[in-house]
């Protein structure tokens, strides 16, 4: 063999083991859906509820999905304006806050409970609080040791906060000079029922799964007061999904949140554990309210 020969010999041998290595590296530059949650309730169900549904958009959408969890929810916004999370489970005051944040949001879905939620005030059996017949009994709240869920929670701080100011209760009003700020719903009525606290604002649906487990004992945690409806949870989605997924990604992703039914066994468990029958999509318009409470109440600047 010429040294020719023996050059285009080697040459081609080259070439053809190039091949796999750029096969792979292709497959492996396929962008990964990282999606998130702000941490309303205890770690081991969102991990469970989020897992699911990482599977199951993974398998309507043909990629890879990966949940990542988050510290807390400020945390979570943090995450979608970096683009550290491409999709988001939030409540009405962080989607706000996060849409505000990153020009061209998308707000992909909600829960049919979503256009018309609910907070309620629970209270400690022992504490001599009594139902409240309307928002002006609010009042009987003050002087009490009084716990929100986090600070950035529209069902657990934000709208609570509002019903209070309007029936004139102020933040300092409460034993001590201020509220706590458990972290979640689940903590609050545990805080509550436990009698660390002689009150508290939670999450109605948390609040009604509770009792459904029995995590909430009516011996000792007990409903005060229902609020009136307003927008909360949604998915936003980044601005930029068709561009990274392919053209038409972000209909996509909707329609199959959307798709969602309890006739499938996989999805079923995803809807259980969201507390709703399905998604439905959003008007933004209705989240107008949350973005002025939070400028009210200095949430957003």
């Amino acid at each position: 063999m010429t040294s020719r020969k023996r050059f285009l010999t080697l040459l081609a041998g080259f070439c053809l083991a190039l091949v796999p290595a750029a096969l792979v590296q292709q497959a492996n530059s396929k962008p990964e859906l990282r999606i998130g949650a702000i941490p309303d309730q205890n770690p081991e169900k969102l991990n469970r509820l989020y897992s699911l549904v990482a599977n199951e958009l993974s398998q309507q959408l043909g990629v890879k999905v990966t949940y990542v969890p988050v510290t807390d929810y400020t945390a979570a916004v943090s995450a979608f304006r970096t683009g550290s999370l491409d999709l988001v489970w939030f409540g009405g005051l962080t989607g706000v806050q996060a849409s505000l944040q990153k020009a061209g949001a998308q707000m992909l879905a909600q829960r049919d409970i979503d256009a018309q939620f609910y907070s309620v005030f629970i209270a400690n059996t022992r504490s001599g609080l009594k139902p409240i017949q309307n928002q002006k009994g609010l009042v009987a709240l003050r002087n009490t040791r009084f716990t929100f869920g986090s600070e950035s929670s529209t069902s657990g701080r934000l709208m609570p906060e509002y019903f209070l100011r309007q029936a004139g209760v102020n933040l300092d009003d409460f034993a001590g000079g201020a509220p706590g700020f458990s972290g979640s719903h689940d903590a609050t009525i545990a805080l509550v029922q436990s009698g660390a606290y002689d009150a508290g604002a939670v999450n109605e649906q948390v609040w009604k799964s509770s009792l459904r487990s029995g995590k909430a004992n009516r011996a000792k945690v007990v409903q005060i007061w229902r609020t009136p409806s307003y927008p909360d949870y949604l998915w936003l989605g980044q601005p930029n999904l068709n561009q990274r997924f392919g053209k038409g990604f972000s209909t996509k992703l909707q329609q199959a949140i959307l798709s969602w039914r309890s006739s499938d066994p996989e999805q079923k468990q995803i809807l259980n554990l969201f507390g709703t029958q399905q998604f439905t999509t959003v008007n933004p318009a209705e989240y107008k309210k949350i973005e002025q409470v939070g400028r009210q109440i200095g949430k957003i600047r």
